[in-house]
C-alpha cells in the first residue's frame, strides 16, 4: 500500500488587534482573509522562502478563490492560532487550506482555504518556479 504524505503544518499565533474588529470588538468578517494571508506568508518564509523573494524572481500568485466556513469568533485581545498547509500542488496552481483557533482553549473558529494561480509579472500563467517545487519536494 502507498504511503501517504502528511501535509507540512505551520502555525502561527498573534493578538487580535483593535483595529481588526468592528463595533461590538469582534472580528470583522473580512479580517479573517488577512489572517490567512499572513499564515500563508509565514509559511513560505519557516518552508525557507519569501513572498518578495518570489515577485524578485519574476513569479506572482494571484488569489482565484476563497472560502471561509464561520463556527465561532474572536475579540479584541484574544490570542489567535492560525494552522496553514498545503491542499493542493500542481505545476500551476496551488491551494492553502487553513484554520483559526483561539489559543486560550483551541477552538476552532474559522476554516478555509485560498486557491492560487503562478503567473509571470505580467499575469500569463506559468509553470511554479522550480524553487517552490524543490521546497514543497523536500
Amino acid at each position: 500500500m502507498p504511503s501517504v504524505k502528511e501535509p507540512v503544518v505551520i502555525e502561527s499565533s498573534f493578538h487580535v488587534r483593535y483595529a481588526e474588529t468592528d463595533a461590538m470588538g469582534v472580528v470583522h468578517h473580512a479580517g479573517y482573509l488577512v489572517y490567512f494571508e499572513e499564515a500563508r506568508s509565514h509559511y513560505m518564509r519557516v518552508l525557507g522562502s519569501d513572498y518578495a523573494l518570489i515577485e524578485r524572481q519574476g513569479f506572482r500568485l494571484p488569489v482565484t478563490e476563497v472560502g471561509l466556513r464561520y463556527l465561532g469568533s474572536l475579540c479584541y485581545g484574544d490570542r489567535v492560532k492560525v494552522r496553514a498547509w498545503v491542499e493542493e500542488n500542481r505545476s500551476r496552481q496551488i491551494r492553502f487550506a487553513y484554520e483559526i483557533r483561539k489559543e486560550s482553549d483551541d477552538s476552532v473558529l474559522v476554516t478555509g482555504f485560498t486557491q492560487h494561480i503562478w503567473t509571470n509579472l505580467s499575469g500569463k500563467v506559468t509553470r511554479a518556479p522550480q524553487q517552490w517545487v524543490d521546497m514543497m519536494a523536500s
